[in-house]
């Protein structure tokens, strides 16, 4: 039904994260009794510098569904593949409902995004970057869809050499 964020095999210990809370929800459930209180949170972490990771924790306490929530994220790490300050292109990603669109930015724009997407892309690291939320607004959503969009980043010379190995073969004889 749903895309799978990709697993990481980042050591998160390595790394000098840093954790936001994103979004705190408190549930209720109607029991015999009353009202039963409960909380989810949304956790990004990340270092700055091209690895981030979020999570989703769930517990009676809000300082216990906010430290579930870090440790899922640090076991969620990715590394998003950048160039300079920005992205390397254009993408366009949907998880669920929410779809979030992510554009290169020039030198100097800063970080044009709202919500989830602006505390993930600033985890990352990321300085420009342009972005749109078109689906629904569900902030778990487009959180995962900007993560998904940042784990399908790949360097555009990698792919192209992939894709037309005869073009890696005229540049080395070129270069040769």
């Amino acid at each position: 039904m749903f895309k799978k964020l990709p697993k990481s095999k980042i050591n998160p210990a390595e790394l000098v994260l840093n954790d936001k809370l994103i979004y705190l929800n408190r549930v209720s459930k109607v029991v015999k009794g009353g009202k039963r209180l409960s909380f989810s949170a949304l956790v990004v972490t990340g270092d700055g510098s091209g690895h981030v990771g979020i999570g989703v924790g769930k517990s009676n306490e809000v300082p216990e569904a906010i430290n579930k929530a870090g440790a899922v994220a640090k076991r969620n790490l990715i590394k998003v593949q950048t160039k300079g300050n920005t992205i390397p292109y254009e993408t366009t990603v949907k998880f669920g409902a929410a779809k979030v669109l992510l554009k290169p930015a020039a030198p100097g724009t800063g970080i044009i995004a709202g919500g989830s997407v602006r505390a993930v892309v600033e985890a990352a690291g990321i300085k420009d970057i342009l972005s749109k939320s078109l689906g629904r607004s569900n902030r778990i959503n487009v959180a995962k869809a900007t993560m998904l969009a940042l784990s399908q980043l790949k360097d555009p010379k990698e792919q192209l050499a992939r894709r037309k190995p005869e073009l890696k073969k005229q540049e080395t004889a070129a270069d040769g």
